[in-house]
């Protein structure tokens, strides 16, 4: 084991930047990414950075299994003591049981391994009410290990009854993989019943894959078959690549059941108990037990790590996607928005009436009153027809389905119609600023002329005449400057209300921050590593 610091440093930067990656949008093989992310930070929190620091802590061995598989049975027998509940109740193993000598108890009674679980030491009754408080609530949420020690274990040597594989309850499968991924031995126990069952064989081939150190065992197999059964399922063992693993079998008798003591005879559990001492009292043994499974995990990490990178690009290609779709929707409506403001589309029904009947039919308020709303249903219109843009363009994303939606109609509307009637109160001020700064007397109504700048600047070329009036007024040059003026802030304005309800879609996937550094930064520290190993 080389435990370099540098390599560690690595290892660790490793970690962190698998620990940052977020895979937030429901994209095609995003569910198998995230778990594989969550596999990854285990064996690396878990094994590979406690394994690499602390070379000479126990041997863990995990027995993992689906359920009624035996694996409490099998770990009480191995100690030759009731540690784990046995029975026919499923699941039986709701709390992870680990096991080791009373001198190793300080390597796991720390949060050297599985730092997630609140450790349970002793049994509950002979501690205060708060601290038994707090076990219970740690083992109803799954987040409980209890540790216990029994003097017959070797020295040197842990062993972790861990929860059904297969369990109904998922939380109880996620806490199974993760201890599995601490172990330095994989245990996987099968039955002479479900050796065929799809549940285990992915297990068997995830350690394959890692090369870890694995051992199996065939329980509960009838004396009369004994011999065939165990002939096929060593056949499909050759078959998936894995003749060479060490197998154990374990017959049925009395004690599989789970009554009685829950114990096996010792000799039914013999072979493996000296396979496991071997080990342990070995060092050449334990040498190649430990440095194959942290070479798996290590190798492993050349096609993980670039595999969780690529699951990272694609969702930063699907933001972008779906970020230029409502960048898109919104910069063709806002052009579409100019065009008509230069074709006088805002002069149209009571804005229209009112500008005809100025200033013998309507006032100057009036008619301001009118452009106002008039500009506000155009600015909505356009809104609404980005949003419906926007609505088709994800419909096509399936990530789309993982970013809440923001605006209602009604919420636009509101900061829609706020933001016009700013722009009109800055109009009315840059009219009362132009009227007040005016040398010749007599001054014009301040109202009058903002209402003739506001035609001149929505109505295009349906309301020239206003700018003749305005000028007549104020003058031509003080004309001029006020309609410059007054373009500049019509233009601020309904970019402003295009771009703030653009950010207002946008913001609940900007806020999922999907970025492309993750996939460079994993990419990077792989090599790092890779230099270092």
């Amino acid at each position: 084991m080389d435990a370099r610091p540098q390599l560690i440093d690595a290892l660790s930067a490793l970690r962190d930047r698998v620990a940052a990656v977020r895979l937030p949008l429901p994209l095609p093989g995003a569910p198998r990414a995230r778990q594989a992310r969550v596999e990854l930070l285990a064996q690396l929190d878990d094994y590979l950075v406690p394994r690499l620091k602390q070379p000479e802590a126990p041997l863990l061995a995990v027995i993992g299994g689906s359920t009624g598989s035996g694996k409490s049975t099998l770990v009480n027998s191995l100690v030759g003591r009731r540690v784990s509940e046995a029975g026919v109740l499923r699941p039986t193993t709701r709390t992870p049981v680990l096991v080791c000598h009373p001198d190793d108890q300080q390597w796991f009674s720390e949060l050297r391994v599985l730092p997630q679980l609140t450790r349970v030491s002793v049994p509950p009754g002979g501690e205060k009410r708060a601290q038994r408080a707090d076990w219970a609530r740690a083992e109803a949420e799954g987040r409980a290990l209890r540790v216990e020690t029994v003097a017959t274990l070797p020295r040197g040597l842990a062993l972790l009854d861990a929860p059904d594989i297969d369990s109904l309850v998922a939380r109880n499968r996620e806490l199974a993989a993760e201890l599995i991924c601490a172990a330095d031995v994989w245990v996987m126990v099968t039955t002479a019943c479900r050796y065929a069952d799809a549940v285990p064989w992915h297990l068997l081939r995830t350690a394959k894959e890692y090369d870890a150190t694995l051992v199996t065992v065939l329980d509960r197999v009838p004396h009369q078959v004994v011999a065939e059964v165990s002939q096929q399922y060593g056949a499909l063992l050759t078959k998936a690549g894995l003749g060479d693993v060490p197998r154990f079998t374990i017959p049925e008798l009395p004690e599989s059941a789970g009554g009685g003591s829950g114990l096996l005879p010792s000799t039914a559990v013999a072979p493996l108990r000296a396979w496991l001492a071997h080990r342990v009292h070995d060092p050449a043994a334990r040498q190649q037990a430990v440095g194959r499974t942290a070479s798996g995990v290590f190798d492993s990490l050349n096609t993980r790590m670039p595999e969780l990178a690529s699951a990272v690009a694609a969702q930063y290609a699907a933001s972008v996607r779906l970020t230029t779709a409502v960048e898109g929707a919104y910069e063709k409506e806002g052009a579409r928005v100019r065009r008509r403001l230069q074709s006088g589309a805002v002069l149209a029904g009571d804005a229209l009436t009112r500008w005809r009947g100025y200033p013998l039919d309507s006032n100057a308020r009036e008619l301001l009153d009118s452009l106002t709303g008039s500009l506000t249903a155009l600015l909505e219109c356009a809104v609404a027809a980005a949003e419906e843009h926007v609505h088709e363009a994800w419909a096509r994303e399936p990530a789309a389905g993982g970013v809440a939606i923001g605006a209602t109609d009604m919420e636009a509307g509101e900061r829609i119609g706020m933001a016009v009637r700013r722009w009109r109160r800055v109009l009315e001020e840059l009219a009362e600023e132009e009227v007040r700064d005016m040398e010749r007397p007599p001054a014009p109504d301040p109202e009058t002329v903002a209402s003739l700048l506001a035609a001149t600047l929505l109505g295009g070329r349906r309301t020239r005449s206003a700018g003749e009036r305005l000028a007549e007024r104020i003058g031509a040059i003080s004309a001029t400057r006020l309609r410059d003026k007054g373009g500049a802030l019509l233009t601020t304005y309904i970019d402003g209300v295009l771009n703030a309800e653009r950010d207002f879609r946008l913001a609940p996937l900007d806020a999922l921050e999907v970025t492309p550094e993750p996939q460079a930064e994993l990419i990077a520290a792989l090599s790092v590593l890779q230099k270092e190993k």
